[in-house]
């Protein structure tokens, strides 16, 4: 009997598939097993990479320019009127620093030119140039000679201006800016740019290093750039400010509150650069526009020159 049951079709079926889901599961157990190590040293191993990752530390190039902003008309580097990426004379790596500023009672500011020639013994500095030609120049500034270029431009001047009339500026002592000195800028004494006691680059005068050196920088001052109230020496003037009219729909809808602008205040005496910060219907906030652009108003100065500044005009609409 026993015989025949393990012989029946049915029975063998069934054994057979007994064997196979065991011999199944098996299988699976030992297969994730297997995952599971793998994925473990899989982390492992990518958490040792990050750990030595973390480690590594880029140390600076001993042979690249000193960083920091830039004063000049050049076009590579960081400070000086030539096409290197160098700061100055100096042999040891550092920052050229210094600056000057002059002027001669002019109420323009300095006009555009070329930077004089360096020199140890500080001369004046002409609007025009000289009728015949000179022994000795007839104008110099204290510059390291390794950031001095002459420029393309017949007349001497700060290669940063746009003005092209012919003025020294408003400063003293007889060279082009709008402070006390020799030389040429907004800083003071007889060399060029923000900074003072001769040289460029800002800071008391120091030599920097290793070669010629030229830069388009960041303390060049852009006409078009538009300043905080709290960067001017003295804020704009408000000398005429027009009210906005109601329209008839917005005084039909019974329309109240405040249209709030975002302006610029420009250095040539217009409201320019007009955004509505919270508006109002039924044409108030055009209104506004219209009425901010009407603002007459004595520009904002820095240093004694015009400069365009962000301001901020509120306009109140009420029904009464």
């Amino acid at each position: 009997m026993r015989s025949r049951r393990t012989l029946d079709p049915n029975s063998v079926a069934a054994i057979t598939t007994a064997m196979l889901v065991v011999l199944s599961a098996v299988m699976i157990v030992v297969l994730t097993s297997r995952l599971a190590k793998e994925n473990d040293l899989t982390r492992h191993a990518d958490h040792d990479r990050e750990e030595s990752v973390e480690l590594v530390s880029l140390l600076p190039n001993p042979n690249a320019s000193p960083a920091g902003q830039g004063v000049d008309a050049g076009s590579h580097g960081r400070v000086g009127f030539a096409g290197g990426r160098g700061e100055g004379s100096a042999p040891e790596p550092k920052k050229s620093t210094g600056g000057g500023s002059s002027g001669d009672h002019d109420p323009l500011p300095a006009q555009v030119g070329k930077v004089p020639p360096p020199s140890e013994i500080p001369a004046p500095i002409p609007k025009f140039p000289p009728a015949h030609q000179q022994t000795l120049p007839v104008a110099g500034i204290d510059l390291d000679p390794a950031l001095w270029k002459n420029l393309p431009i017949a007349l001497y001047g700060d290669p940063r201006s746009k003005s092209s009339t012919p003025s020294n500026g408003p400063g003293t002592g007889g060279g082009m800016g709008t402070a006390n000195g020799t030389g040429i800028g907004e800083g003071s004494g007889p060399g060029f740019g923000p900074g003072q006691d001769g040289n460029i680059g800002g800071d008391r005068n120091g030599l920097g290093c290793c070669g010629s050196g030229g830069s388009q920088g960041n303390n060049i001052e852009d006409p078009d750039r538009v300043y905080p109230t709290t960067q001017v020496t003295e804020r704009a003037r408000v000398l005429a400010k027009p009210e906005p009219q109601y329209t008839e729909d917005a005084r039909r809808n019974l329309i109240m509150g405040t249209v709030v602008l975002h302006v610029v205040f420009s250095r040539t005496g217009e409201v320019t650069n007009i955004r509505a910060i919270h508006a109002l219907p039924f044409g108030l906030t055009e209104r506004a526009i219209a009425a901010a652009r009407m603002i007459r108003f004595r520009p904002a100065t820095k240093d004694g020159r015009p400069v365009n500044v962000h301001m901020q005009l509120e306009y109140n609409f009420n029904l009464y």
